[in-house]
């Protein structure tokens, strides 16, 4: 029992990792690639799109815990898989209708896939190995951020105008990547019990034996979740930490579709700008997969406290957007970089641009590892509503911010975010104080 945890623990990490390297490359690079279409009748925004995908994301973690506990974890999960290939496939013929209808279609998928991934995950796991396995899913998940974006800097390092044909070859290889990962899905094994000793009690992530005998109509399902994550929205804490995710769901939207944008159009990178979209990619991927090891293991030896690792992410996210707004011209985000009055303060420099990548990814692990480690500390017993809402309140700011990106100028949206990422970090902080002067907590 235990050697088929872990492999379904594996099996589920690499089909994340498969997934997400076709879905995080194809966000990364689709403003981009839309601004090069030569199919005029396209009126699509990769902006949009992913507004959309975010949006409907936030609605649909209401009532995700019912899909799942209908149809199963592994089903949920394929069935979430396939939604997330014909999103990718949508970009090798892009039409307008198809190319919102999948956005919408895959805020749905993403609710189902990520609710069954938690309740599969902690079903893999006891009060022994759940540090692990998540450390171990962590890791494999951002090597998403790699394989793509590397075969985006080889193909178009030299490339300014991205061609039909090679946007085409470029999905159908995406597409059959996200389908790969689909596939892995299908042979996981379900776990029918868990081990006596596990100290993981919500009973939504038993086990899905459990999830559909306990579950009651679709409606009352889905009145009963919602009544949960209100009382818990309305505690104090909660609505502190909102702020922080709030934050988070922000720096996701800058630096999974914004900031890619914005060196592919920075006309001074000159004809190695499409190349440097999937290099920055690489880049962040290594700051997330170095931040969410290094400081996840710290943390649970007690050797760093939470409040340090939330500083050091303020810090290299405050260095990151400095950088950025001296070398990215101001209308990067919206117009390709084109007005002198938007010149950057300094000469572009690619260095600069993959270093500014590297702390926007090592500043994101360092909020999110601190955000799921801290709603695990206040919440044993409440992690699926609590998780719920975290997704529901990052989702939306992700949304809103995907929607004002079509719009403003580079300096708002980093004012934007050094804004919130100060109220985020003083709500962190107050947190922390508050707790403990309720339980003497010395390592929060």
């Amino acid at each position: 029992m235990g050697d088929r945890r872990v492999i379904n623990v594996y099996l589920l990490g690499v089909a994340f990792m498969l997934l997400f390297t076709a879905f995080t490359t194809c966000g990364n690079i689709e403003q981009t690639v839309i601004r090069s279409l030569t199919n005029t009748s396209f009126s699509g925004s990769g902006y949009n799109s992913l507004a959309i995908i975010y949006g409907v994301f936030s609605v649909s973690n209401l009532i995700a815990p019912s899909v799942v506990a209908v149809v199963g974890l592994k089903m949920s999960m394929v069935f979430s898989g396939v939604v997330y290939s014909g999103y990718v496939v949508s970009f090798c013929e892009p039409m307008t209708w198809s190319f919102y209808i999948a956005s919408t279609l895959i805020g749905f998928a993403a609710a189902v896939l990520w609710t069954a991934q938690g309740s599969f995950l902690i079903l893999n796991s006891d009060s022994t190995t759940i540090n692990r396995n998540t450390g171990t899913f962590w890791a494999l998940l951002q090597c998403s951020m790699l394989f793509g974006n590397l075969y985006v800097y080889l193909q178009w390092r030299d490339t300014t105008v991205i061609s039909d044909h090679d946007r085409s070859i470029f999905f159908i290889i995406l597409s059959v990547i996200s389908l790969a990962g689909t596939a892995i899905l299908l042979t996981l094994k379900n776990i029918k019990h868990v081990d006596s000793n596990s100290e993981i009690n919500d009973p939504l992530l038993q086990d899905s034996r459990l999830f559909k005998e306990k579950a009651m109509s679709t409606l009352d399902q889905i009145t009963s979740e919602f009544r949960s994550m209100l009382r818990l929205f309305r505690t104090k804490n909660m609505m502190l930490l909102s702020v922080t995710i709030m934050y988070s769901g922000l720096v996701l939207t800058f630096y999974s579709g914004v900031y890619g944008t914005c060196i592919g159009a920075t006309r001074q990178f000159g004809p190695v700008a499409k190349g440097l979209i999937g290099l920055s990619g690489i880049f962040i991927g290594i700051g997330e997969i170095i931040g969410g090891g290094i400081f996840g293991l710290l943390c649970t030896n007690n050797q760093f406290r939470r409040t340090s690792v939330i500083l050091l992410g303020v810090i290299v996210h405050l260095l990151a957007f400095y950088l950025i707004f001296l070398i990215i011209p101001g209308d990067a985000p919206i117009g390709g970089a084109t007005s002198s009055l938007y010149e950057p303060y300094l000469s572009p420099s690619p260095a600069a641009a993959l270093v500014s990548s590297f702390l926007l990814g090592l500043g994101d692990s360092c909020f999110n590892t601190q955000l799921y480690s801290i709603l695990g500390i206040l919440y044993p017993q409440q992690s699926s509503p609590a998780f719920a809402i975290f997704k529901f309140v990052q989702s939306i700011s992700a949304a809103v911010a995907f929607g004002y990106s079509n719009y403003l100028v580079l300096s708002w949206q980093l004012l934007i975010l050094t804004s919130f990422c100060f109220f985020g970090t003083l709500s962190f902080f107050t947190v922390k104080k508050i707790e403990d002067n309720a339980s003497d907590l010395q390592d929060f």
